[in-house]
């Protein structure tokens, strides 16, 4: 019995460390998107108001993305695990304990705003209501930029009293935008209820003009759409490959009387082929490559090639990806706060 106890201890000793919780290091103090789901221009945005934050008030926010907890050794829920990451990191001034801390795992499709041990308990209600109503049904839709964008907003202006942007502006000129932000609010609900009737409307009008009698301009006789199996051959081979990819739908009206034909392009409603450089014809694909990633001290460089599927002209494009934040958690500022496990969580 003895010696069954010694090998359990001794297995519980080996296996630890092979499923010791890590932590992403922190590259950046403001934004790290380790999922790769924002753009440069998307990180830039968001990266601004977290900056403004700091040097208006103080407040030391971070945002992090990570494809999943179990990639650091977690397989539980995120509380436990955004709290001790809080700490690891040391967010926000030692003194106050007022970091915030962001954190979205894509793949468990969980989410937490952990907020430091200095807001006490005033924050967890205000973090779930945001969470709820401004990030996971974004997230729901596969629009991560727009839900993380809109939830720093709302954070900031829930513990500060102040929107982004809004910090050196005058009283008048926070009335102009608090008015502003709420005729927007409701002009998107009027476009939720009005984007399906906008829709149908416009498809039934399209469908109206592609079918409504035409009359040949040489004779004035009535013209004859020709069936899609019969029209490629008045069709230039350009054109037949833009109906094979549906970027472009062509329709030819032909006169019985004298044979004019008239040949009408109508766009693909949501193509992903664009023009091409050389034949004109939109049947061009591209494929963008990182060349060299973009770091805290070098811009980084990508490639995006372009193939033609009618011409088969290639060509490539070099363009510059932007520099990261150069600042760091221990980059000046407030730093070693902590967290006693306040805030909320929220999943989709």
């Amino acid at each position: 019995m003895r010696h069954l106890t010694f090998a359990c201890l001794f297995l519980t000793l080996l296996s630890g460390p092979l499923f010791a919780v890590t932590y992403p290091d922190r590259m950046d103090r403001y934004l790290n998107d380790y999922a790769d789901v924002l753009t440069p221009a998307q990180e830039q945005t968001i990266r601004e108001k977290l900056v403004e934050l700091m040097a208006e008030r103080d407040v030391e926010f971070t945002v992090l993305t990570i494809n999943s907890m179990f990639t650091y050794g977690h397989g539980g829920q995120i509380e436990p695990y955004a709290t001790d990451l809080f700490n690891a990191w040391g967010i926000g001034d030692a003194a106050r304990n007022d970091g915030l801390l962001m954190l979205i795992s894509i793949e468990d499709r969980l989410m937490r705003i952990e907020v430091g041990s200095g807001y006490g308990l005033s924050l967890n209600d205000p973090m779930k209501t945001i969470i709820d109503r401004d990030i996971t049904p974004k997230f729901k839709t596969g629009l991560f930029f727009e839900g993380i964008d809109a939830g720093v907003s709302e954070v900031i202006q829930e513990v500060t009293g102040t929107w982004p942007g809004e910090f050196q502006v005058s009283g008048s000129e926070k009335i102009y935008n608090a008015s502003r932000r709420w005729f927007d609010e409701l002009g998107a609900w009027i476009y939720a209820l009005l984007v399906p009737v906008i829709g149908v409307f416009t498809m039934l009008l399209r469908r109206w003009q592609r079918n409504r009698p035409r009359r040949c301009p040489h004779d004035g006789s009535k013209m004859e759409r020709m069936e899609e199996e019969w029209d490629d051959k008045f069709l230039q081979p350009g054109q037949i490959t833009e109906e094979k990819l549906k970027s472009v739908d062509y329709d030819v009206w032909q006169c019985m009387r004298c044979d004019h034909q008239t040949i009408e392009a109508y766009k693909g409603w949501f193509s992903r082929y664009s023009a091409c450089r050389s034949c004109g014809n939109k049947t061009v694909e591209s494929d963008t490559t990182v060349l060299e990633y973009a770091t805290t001290s070098s811009t980084g460089l990508k490639r995006i090639d372009y193939s033609c599927l009618h011409c088969k002209d290639h060509w490539s494009l070099r363009k510059t990806i932007p520099r990261k934040s150069s600042s760091s958690s221990s980059s000046g500022g407030s730093s070693g706060g902590s967290s006693s496990g306040g805030g909320a969580s929220g999943s989709w």
